[in-house]
């Protein structure tokens, strides 16, 4: 019978010393064009149901409504301006390592080893700009474990044949 060992481990790697690589200028573009046409169709939705529909047309808090949108716009666009600049990520020799985050930051590891497949994605607005997102699933869970937005479509491609390249060997 083998004797089990537990090794203690007494160096810990500097996640701090490794250089991230910012996601597309463009894709903070993406994020207020696509929050802009979100509340243009609320403000839109509200003006409508204002002019047709009687109740909400004697309803004297409409405008405090349209103050709540316009307040709720201009902090979502103040937090995509500042999160923008956290979108980092980095490939290494057998991971690759996402972070961001405004108040609480977020750092996800994925070990090439766990991944099951990588998936492109083009939203309409981000195709406009040529990005894409890649999100990266793992075994045991039925979401996308990482997902890296903002990055130029064939950036994206390259990043996803070498991951593919990483898993298979």
């Amino acid at each position: 019978m083998d004797y089990f060992k537990n090794n203690l481990v007494n160096q810990l790697p500097d996640i701090s010393e490794l250089t991230f690589k910012r996601i597309h200028k463009d894709y903070l573009k993406v994020l207020v064009l696509t929050t802009l046409v979100v509340f243009l169709v609320l403000f839109l939705g509200v003006f409508f149901l204002k002019k047709n529909v009687e109740i909400i047309a004697n309803f004297e808090y409409v405008n405090y409504f349209y103050f709540l949108l316009s307040i709720i716009f201009l902090l979502l666009l103040t937090v995509f301006s500042i999160g923008f600049s956290r979108r980092k990520y980095v490939l290494r020799e057998k991971d690759v390592t996402y972070k961001s985050g405004v108040l609480i930051e977020k750092i996800t590891t994925v070990p090439y080893s766990r991944i099951q497949h990588v998936e492109i994605n083009e939203a309409p607005i981000s195709r406009i700009f040529k990005l894409a997102s890649l999100n990266v699933f793992t075994a045991g869970d039925s979401s996308n474990d990482l997902v890296i937005k903002g990055i130029k479509k064939e950036e994206a491609l390259k990043i996803k044949e070498f991951i593919n390249q990483q898993i298979d060997a």
